[in-house]
């Protein structure tokens, strides 16, 4: 991935039109990061207006959408109004060719608008989503999700929910170190699922005192036997009061984020040790490594020796 357009229309939404030029139109060459060939484009380049009451300059017309390995739509900010055809053309070009499709909140609506979603998962806004099923019947609209990821193209839901979505396809493209640097970079969460919830309904109750730090523990002793029972004493909880407040403000269950964290402590080590899958397994957390390659199918889609392969320098 080496080349990423940001594709935009008459109108534009900054902040996340900000995310994209955060995560991939900064040199950070000097820190070992990627370096990528960015452009702002669209069918009509020069000043376009944002929601927030400002232009940015758009440089560059849609004939640079068709050389990109990534082309990522912000924000859509006009819903009801048809797609331009330039521009729906060209995402369909840019798909045909191989190119990766993201889309932040409702940039879901342009992928979907070019044709591209049909037949295929995909995610919104939480307050979008009715509108996108409505308007696209043939989309398979999944709710209350951070982001979706269905072959090539990428969906994310509202606003931050696109810097999870664009953390998620650096880890996919470039493995967990570099995302994890670029993470630090940003100071965000090198990873979030996307099946964690985009909102939670009623309100979070305050954090129990000595939470995070419970967290934190668990992350530094993933090779040890970690059971609800065992976080809940150190937080001075009940197991049951635990895995509620846990859920609550996490989004997903204690084994779930446990099973989480020593999957991407198994990325890391994978990726900069010449450690053994054994070794690797066991020191993750994971009893035996025939454990760690059965997560590792499920929740990856590959082998840990091809993880390892696929981004050893």
């Amino acid at each position: 991935m080496k080349s990423v357009v940001a594709v935009v229309g008459d109108r534009v939404a900054g902040f996340e039109l900000g995310i994209l030029c955060q995560v991939f139109g900064l040199d950070r060459s000097d820190d070992g990061l990627p370096c990528y060939d960015f452009a702002v484009c669209g069918p009509r380049p020069g000043l376009v207006p944002t929601t927030s009451g400002f232009a940015v300059e758009v440089p560059s017309g849609l004939d640079r959408v068709a050389s990109a390995d990534l082309v990522a739509i912000p924000a859509w900010p006009d819903l009801d109004a048809p797609l331009d055809p330039a521009i729906g053309a060209a995402i369909r070009a840019a798909h045909e060719a191989g190119a990766t499709l993201l889309s932040i909140c409702s940039g879901t609506f342009a992928l979907a608008g070019a044709g591209v979603l049909d037949g295929r998962r995909a995610t919104t806004h939480w307050q979008f989503t009715s509108l996108l099923r409505k308007g696209f019947p043939s989309v398979d609209v999944v709710e209350d999700v951070l982001y979706v990821s269905d072959g090539p193209i990428l969906t994310s839901a509202g606003a931050a929910a696109g810097i999870d979505a664009c953390m998620h396809l650096v880890r996919t493209v470039h493995g967990a170190e570099v995302a994890n640097a670029l993470a630090r970079r940003m100071v965000v969460p090198a990873h979030r699922e996307g099946g964690q919830a985009q909102y939670v309904e009623m309100p979070v109750p305050a954090s129990p005192s000595g939470f995070s730090t419970v967290l934190d523990w668990a992350a530094e002793h993933l090779a040890e036997p970690l059971t609800v029972a065992v976080l809940a004493r150190r937080a001075g909880m009940s197991g049951r009061s635990f895995a509620r407040h846990f859920k609550a403000i996490t989004g997903v269950t204690p084994h779930r984020w446990l099973l989480e964290q020593r999957l991407q402590r198994a990325e890391l080590l994978l990726e900069t040790t010449e450690l053994t899958v054994d070794v690797v397994a066991r020191t993750s957390g994971f009893a035996h490594p025939d454990t760690l390659r059965h997560h590792f199918a499920r929740r990856r889609g590959t082998s840990p020796s091809a993880h390892r392969r696929a981004f050893t320098r």
